[in-house]
């Protein structure tokens, strides 16, 4: 197992009125095997939430949860107390909005390939029913950690030693409003800082100006934007910022210009290590769009051959129309 957890503590939290209602666990949870395995796949289930924003504590901000943290660090505070006064700013924060939040609070400090981390997260409740053998209806309650969206992360290792680059937290954006994720910065005491939808879309423009500036074959930049995308994917998957050295050992194999000494010639706005967002990413080697009832989407290697489009008379011409949909099409031609 590649995770080690070193400290676990779950609360409590109920706001269905005006006020928000804490229940406090009495003591840390007993690390075991079981524990190990929920906060691997709690990590796993983070690292996949695209719309990530990072952001970093901001001295403006209520300070509790950063001085707090940094006295558990510093040993002059145990672990449940520090989550004891999180969750009472938590509780101040939630009864300044009228939305509800019902929910376990989740605050797991766990290393991962020698990087240390703190992890807060609060996880909502699901119902699951079932059969017993009498045939009865059967009810159960499990953490639907799939729909995760209040729940933010704190690079330890980064806090002392990259601090100053202002993204060593980041937080999921979810889609509920912005309003819910600035609700969650306010209960850390943070101000949002480097934007990765912002970074990704400058990394595409400078890929798509390099390999156009190498003149390479239509084939080869398919095969390249490929391989950047699964560099990138790679990084998205395990949580990691992608790096100037990285893509331009992915995008220079067959060139003798360096992606490293072109993106410093350019002076695009490109941080020499960023996080990614996986929905921009993905657009350097998919097309896609929805409207009027109308969803398309194709591999963007098949357009100017599959895929024709007419800007013109505003057409998308298909050539071999993909089977399950042929089917469908044909089968409707018939009854009709």
């Amino acid at each position: 197992m590649s995770i080690e957890v070193k400290k676990l503590v779950v609360h409590y939290v109920d706001k269905r009125d005006e006020e928000t209602e804490i229940h406090l666990r009495e003591d840390e949870m007993v690390i075991n095997d079981r524990v190990n395995v929920f906060i691997e796949q709690l990590h796993h289930a983070y690292n996949g939430k695209p719309g990530k924003g990072y952001c970093a504590f901001d001295g403006d901000k209520n300070s509790t949860v950063a001085s707090t943290m940094q006295s558990y660090r510093n040993s002059e505070l145990g672990f449940w107390h520090m989550t004891q006064q999180a969750t009472e700013v938590l509780k101040e924060e939630l009864n300044k909005y009228a939305f509800h939040e019902t929910g376990y609070l989740v605050f797991c400090h766990y290393q991962y390939v020698g990087c240390d981390y703190m992890l807060i997260a609060q996880i909502s409740i699901k119902e699951h029913y079932s059969i017993t053998s009498e045939l009865d209806l059967a009810s159960s309650r499990h953490l639907d950690i799939s729909r995760m969206q209040l729940a933010a992360r704190i690079d330890l290792t980064a806090w002392d030693t990259q601090a100053d680059e202002n993204r060593y937290i980041s937080f999921i954006k979810g889609r509920a409003g912005r309003k819910v994720a600035d609700f969650f910065l306010d209960f850390l005491g943070c101000a949002e800082g480097v934007d990765p939808k912002q970074q990704s879309q400058t990394m595409l423009h400078a890929v798509e100006d390099y390999l156009s500036e190498q003149q390479f074959e239509k084939s080869e930049k398919d095969v390249i934007r490929k391989e950047v995308f699964d560099y990138c994917n790679d990084c998205i998957n395990s949580g990691e910022d992608a790096d100037i050295e990285g893509l331009s050992d992915t995008l220079s194999k067959s060139s003798e210009v360096q992606f490293e000494d072109f993106y410093k010639e350019q002076g695009y706005e490109l941080e020499e290590s960023f996080p990614l967002d996986k929905k921009t990413v993905t657009a350097m080697v998919k097309f896609s769009g929805m409207g009027g009832g109308v969803s398309v989407g194709f591999e963007r290697k098949h357009l100017g051959e599959r895929v024709i489009y007419d800007p013109v008379s505003d057409t998308l011409t298909i050539k071999g129309v993909p089977p399950n949909l042929k089917d469908q099409l044909e089968k409707y031609s018939q009854e009709n």
